[in-house]
C-alpha cells in the first residue's frame, strides 16, 4: 500500500503541486465559457469541474489526466437546456454516470484498439485547431485590441523563453503572475477572468434533480444521456492514449470508463454538468511537470479555493495571459510531423487522417470525427486486406483433375474476387480446392464458396474440398448449401 501510494500519489510532489496550479488558473475562464455554451450559470461548469477532478483522481485510469466541463459536453446539453432546464440536465448527467459505468463494466474501453493511429493523429490534429479558434474571440472584434496582443505576445514569449533560465517552476505560471503583476502596475484596460462571469461564493452542496421519477423523465433524458456518455467516453479515452504517449506510460480503460461514471454521478449531485476528459488541460499539467494523481486531486482542490476564498484575486487575471497558455497548448499538441507525412505515409492513412480532422472541426463534436475515421479506417483495411487473395491450379498428368490452390482471406470484399478465380467451362471430370492456406470470415464468404462448389457440380465435375481450419469448417458446417441434398435446386432458385 505505501509502495502503491508513493508512486501514484506522491513520488513527484513538487511538480503535480507546481502544474496543479497552473491547470485550475486555466480551468476558470473555460469552464466559465463552457457553462454559457451550455446555457446555464457559470457555477454549474466550476462545481462540475472541482468535482470531476477531484473524483477522478481516485477513480480514473490515468494518472495525470484533467477531467472537467468540457466543451464537446456542453454543445449536446444546449437543446435540453434550452427546452427542460437545469434540472433536467442535472438528471441527465446523473444517467450519463450511470451508461459510462456500465460501459466500463462491459469493457467498452477495449475498443480503443480498434482506433488506428491516423485516426488518434487526426483527434489531436482536431483538437489543436479547435483549442486555437476558442481563444479567437479573446483576439478579435471589441476585445482584439493593440494592447491585447501585446501582452499575449508577452505571455507566450514568456512561456517559450523563461525554461531557458529555469525549469524549476512551470513557465505558464509565471506567464500568468507576470501578465497578472504588469495589468496591475500600469492600470491596463484589459479583460480579465471577473469579466467572464460571476464566480461562485460558495461550496458545492448536495443537491437531488426536481423532476418528477417517471417514464416521460426518462425518455426525455435519455437521448442526451446516451449521446453526452459517448461523447464523454470517447473524449476521455481518446485523450488517456495521447497522454500515454506523452507520459510512455499505460492506463486502464475499462476503469477510466468506471471513473468518468462516477465522476459525472458525484457531479450531478452536486449541482453541475456532465463532464469528461480535457486534452488541452491535460497536457498543459503533463508539460508542466504533472505525472500523478496527485496533480488531478489538487487541480480540482486549487479550483474550488480559487473561485470560492481567492476570487477576487483570480478575477484579476488578464484572459490575455490564459490565451497565451492555451496557443502553447494548441502549437505543441498539433502533430507537426503528421504534416510532412502526407507525402509518404499510405494514402488511405491520409485520408484517414484529414477526415478526422475535417469532420471534428466542422461539426466540433469529436464522437462524429472519431467515428468517421475509424470508418474509413475499417474500409480501407478491409479493401486492403480483400486484395491479398490468390488462387492458382495444376492439372495432374493425366488431364482429369485440376487442383486449385486457395491462399489468403475470403470475406465480403474478397468474395467476387475468389469466384473468378476458378475456371468453370474448363471440361473436367474433377476438381480439387485446397483451402488449408485460406481462412473463410464470414456468410459472404461461405456464400461465394457455395458458388464455387455448386456451379462446377452443375458442370458435371465432381468437387473435393480439402484443409479447412476448424473455425471455417465451423461455419461451413452451419451456414453452406452446398453439402445439402437439394444445393442445385437451391443455386437455381437464385
Amino acid at each position: 500500500m505505501l509502495i502503491y501510494l508513493k508512486q501514484h500519489w506522491f513520488s513527484n510532489l513538487r511538480g503535480d503541486v507546481l502544474s496543479a496550479l497552473v491547470v485550475a488558473l486555466a480551468l476558470i475562464p473555460e469552464a466559465i465559457a463552457f457553462s454559457i455554451i451550455a446555457g446555464v450559470d457559470p457555477k454549474v461548469g466550476l462545481y462540475a469541474s472541482f468535482c470531476i477532478a477531484v473524483i477522478t483522481a481516485f477513480a480514473g485510469g490515468r494518472p495525470a489526466m484533467i477531467s472537467a466541463a468540457t466543451g464537446a459536453m456542453a454543445l449536446v446539453m444546449v437543446t435540453l437546456v434550452r427546452e427542460h432546464g437545469l434540472q433536467y440536465l442535472l438528471a441527465a448527467t446523473l444517467l450519463t454516470g450511470v451508461i459510462q459505468i456500465v460501459f466500463g463494466v462491459f469493457k467498452l474501453g477495449d475498443l480503443m484498439r480498434f482506433v488506428s493511429r491516423s485516426v488518434v493523429t487526426g483527434f489531436v490534429n482536431a483538437l489543436a485547431i479547435l483549442i486555437f479558434l476558442a481563444q479567437l474571440p479573446e483576439l478579435s472584434g471589441q476585445h482584439g485590441t493593440t494592447l491585447v496582443y501585446g501582452m499575449t505576445a508577452l505571455g507566450l514569449a514568456i512561456i517559450y523563453l523563461f525554461p531557458y533560465i529555469t525549469q524549476a517552476i512551470p513557465s505558464p505560471l509565471i506567464c500568468i503572475l507576470v501578465l497578472t503583476a504588469l495589468a496591475l502596475y500600469f492600470g491596463m484596460d484589459i479583460r480579465t477572468v471577473a469579466d467572464m462571469g460571476e464566480l461562485p461564493d460558495s461550496l458545492p452542496i448536495f443537491l437531488w434533480p426536481e423532476v418528477p421519477l417517471t417514464l416521460d423523465t426518462l425518455s426525455i433524458i435519455f437521448p442526451y444521456a446516451l449521446a453526452l456518455a459517448v461523447v464523454g467516453i470517447l473524449e476521455s479515452l481518446m485523450t488517456a492514449t495521447i497522454v500515454d504517449d506523452l507520459t510512455d506510460t499505460n492506463s486502464n480503460k475499462n476503469r477510466e470508463c468506471v471513473g468518468q461514471g462516477i465522476a459525472n454521478i458525484g457531479s450531478g449531485l452536486m449541482g453541475g454538468m456532465a463532464g469528461c476528459a480535457m486534452i488541452g488541460q491535460s497536457v498543459i499539467n503533463v508539460k508542466s511537470g504533472g505525472r500523478t494523481r496527485l496533480s488531478t486531486l489538487l487541480a480540482g482542490v486549487f479550483l474550488l479555493i480559487f473561485i470560492v476564498f481567492l476570487d477576487q484575486w483570480v478575477g484579476l487575471i488578464p484572459m490575455a495571459a490564459l490565451v497565451a497558455i492555451m496557443v502553447m497548448v494548441s502549437i505543441g499538441t498539433f502533430n507537426w510531423s503528421s504534416i510532412k507525412g502526407l507525402a509518404s505515409n499510405p494514402k488511405s492513412s491520409s485520408v484517414v487522417m484529414i477526415a478526422t480532422v475535417l469532420v471534428t472541426v466542422f461539426t466540433h463534436n469529436l464522437a462524429y470525427g472519431v467515428l468517421v475515421g475509424v470508418l474509413f479506417s475499417a474500409l480501407f483495411f478491409a479493401n486492403k486486406v480483400g486484395k491479398i487473395l490468390y488462387i492458382s491450379s495444376t492439372l495432374t498428368e493425366h488431364g482429369q483433375q485440376r487442383q486449385y490452390q486457395v491462399i489468403g482471406q475470403v470475406f465480403f470484399t474478397s468474395a467476387e474476387q475468389f469466384v473468378a478465380g476458378f475456371d468453370f467451362k474448363e471440361a473436367i471430370e474433377q476438381v480439387q480446392i485446397d483451402v488449408s492456406r485460406a481462412h473463410f470470415w464470414d456468410l459472404t464468404a461461405i456464400s461465394s464458396l457455395d458458388k464455387v462448389v455448386l456451379k462446377f457440380r452443375r458442370e458435371g465435375t465432381t468437387v473435393t474440398l480439402i484443409g479447412l481450419n476448424d473455425a471455417s469448417a465451423t461455419l461451413v458446417d452451419k451456414f453452406a448449401l452446398h453439402n445439402q441434398p437439394t444445393a442445385i435446386d437451391k443455386l437455381s432458385e437464385h
